[in-house]
């Protein structure tokens, strides 16, 4: 750390230093003040009960989906586009939350997606039309897209030297919480008389409940990695007043990194494709597969109980994928293997869906836990704080838009085919490329080389 005396000299063009006239510029602080350890573990239950509620207003839905259909009196094609609703919500919202964060601040925009949350979900059962049920959907998913997004850079914000362990955590609660409520909200609709609108609007609660951490980073202004903060803006544009005053440049520190071009990066598209394909493979089987169980003569408990295997086995494997990603300099092997289980499980799902549903339920739970490695290689392939922000927001936002037509499409066949035949084809196909973007995206290299 140099001393005052060397951070208010001013280089002469002939190249000699000298201290200019008045007084120096404000001194900069080359590290940020350690926050209070309360302050911490305050984010990472904020962090905890964010990621418990990113998925259940997805896996409650697709538990009930058939008494939806009927309540609503949708089609399987009309399903099929509330089914893509979430990954179209995810890539329009996702692709503010940055800018959002960087005025109001990450905390306060987490804090506004769980409200938002909360009121979609008590709203959406009882407004009694389709296009309001997605309407009010769509202000919940809002909620879980900024917060999606913005995940990764409080972990970088907060827990530089943990983001491993980190996204571990956050990724398990995720997990939790998708499994939760596949499970329990068919029971909870029959303690509740068989009330589907009940069923659906007790989640709001738990998103209710993850207000409350954030609230005390509402008014938290500190900027997303890799951007200036206000005082240190302040600061340099003072320095500068005072260096061009004297004729000088004065060196308050290094110079601003260019923007990144990020759409000239192989590794952003291939994370971007990576994570768009094990989105569309989740969101079909978060939308999809309790009606697959359903219609192969399983029980809609039975179902909801399957999805919630299916979701479960991402709590163990979310904590322990991403540290061991972590300590390979190529992720591709991880890669290959959570595709494999994923052909296998779709494989199995086509020959004999009721016979083997358990295990092909634990399979295609292993294949969705693609989606932390995913979130792991955002911190992985990227060196700077600004990269990880922008690599953050393009992946997942591409990655989601890529996404929408899956769903979307399994309505149609099932609908037009009559059967599962089309759509678990389909499935398994996309698995394919799901593994080589993986690879592309799992080599070792970050986009700032690229870029």
């Amino acid at each position: 750390m140099p001393d005052d005396e060397t951070q208010t000299q001013t280089l002469n063009r002939g190249g000699a230093a000298r201290t200019p006239a008045g007084p120096p510029p404000p001194q900069l602080s080359g590290a940020a003040e350690a926050p209070a350890p309360w302050l911490l573990r305050l984010i990472a239950v904020g962090l905890v009960l964010a990621a418990l509620n990113l998925r259940p207003a997805i896996t409650s839905l697709g538990a009930l989906l058939e008494e939806v259909r009927e309540g609503l009196h949708m089609s399987g094609s009309v399903a099929g586009v509330l089914t893509s609703v979430p990954p179209l919500c995810f890539a329009v919202f996702g692709v503010m939350a940055p800018r959002l964060a960087r005025r109001f601040g990450a905390g306060a925009v987490v804090c506004a997606g769980m409200a938002a949350i909360a009121a979609g979900l008590v709203i959406r059962p009882y407004i009694g039309s389709t296009a309001g049920f997605l309407a009010a959907s769509a202000l919940a998913l809002m909620g879980i897209a900024v917060s999606n997004i913005l995940m990764p850079v409080i972990v970088k914000r907060w827990f530089p030297d943990r983001v491993g362990t980190m996204t571990g955590l956050y990724s398990m609660a995720l997990a939790l919480g998708t499994a939760l409520a596949a499970a329990v909200t068919v029971p909870l609709t029959g303690a509740m008389g068989g009330n589907w609108q009940s069923g659906l609007a007790v989640w709001a609660g738990l998103a209710a409940l993850a207000v409350l951490p954030w609230i005390v980073l509402v008014r938290d202004r500190t900027p997303a990695p890799g951007q200036p903060s206000p005082a240190r803006s302040a600061a340099a544009s003072v320095s500068g007043r005072a260096a061009g005053a004297s004729g000088q440049a004065f060196a308050s520190g290094p110079a601003e990194a260019p923007a990144l071009r990020i759409t000239r990066s192989r590794t952003a598209w291939g994370l971007a494709c990576f994570f768009g394909l094990q989105a569309t493979a989740a969101y079909i089987t978060m939308g999809w597969m309790p009606q697959i169980f359903r219609d192969a003569g399983v029980s809609a408990g039975t179902a909801g109980v399957l999805l919630a295997v299916t979701m479960a086995m991402g709590v163990p494997l979310a904590f322990v994928i991403p540290r061991v990603a972590a300590r390979l300099k190529q992720q591709g092997p991880i890669v290959v293997v959570l595709g494999l289980c994923g052909l296998i499980g779709y494989g199995g799902l086509y020959l004999a869906p009721a016979a083997g549903a358990w295990a092909w339920a634990l399979l295609l739970g292993v294949a969705n836990c693609a989606f932390p490695l995913a979130l792991t290689m955002i911190g992985m392939r990227t060196r700077t704080g600004a990269g990880v922000v922008r690599l953050s927001a393009f992946a997942q936002s591409t990655g989601y838009l890529l996404s929408i037509p899956g769903p979307l499409l399994v309505g149609v066949l099932y609908q037009h085919s009559g059967g599962w035949g089309l759509p678990i084809a389909l499935m398994a196909g996309l698995m394919i490329p799901q593994m080589v973007a993986g690879v592309l995206a799992g080599r070792d290299r970050t986009i700032e080389d690229e870029c």
